[in-house]
């Protein structure tokens, strides 16, 4: 039961992250927070906003499948015992 709360709350927090970086790619995209080369620098190490986008994404895909695998093994736990 501890791996399967734990692989949950990583899930929840790698996707609320991740999400946070799409949108933060987004914005320094629009230039929304300021000059792209100066946000760009200022807020990531990555060398472009849709490589931070990217990284975003993967880390949303990421979080879902390791968040499935969680509920899968609930559920597995709840109908075995």
């Amino acid at each position: 039961m501890f791996f399967t709360r734990l692989a949950g709350l990583v899930a929840t927090l790698v996707f609320v992250l991740a999400l946070i970086q799409v949108l933060l790619g987004v914005a320094i995209a629009t230039e929304f927070i300021g000059p792209y080369e100066a946000s760009l620098a200022r807020y990531s190490t990555a060398s472009s906003s849709g490589q931070m986008m990217d990284r975003g994404i993967y880390g949303i895909l990421f979080a879902l499948g390791l968040g499935t695998l969680a509920e899968i093994s609930f559920a597995v736990r709840r109908v075995s015992t």
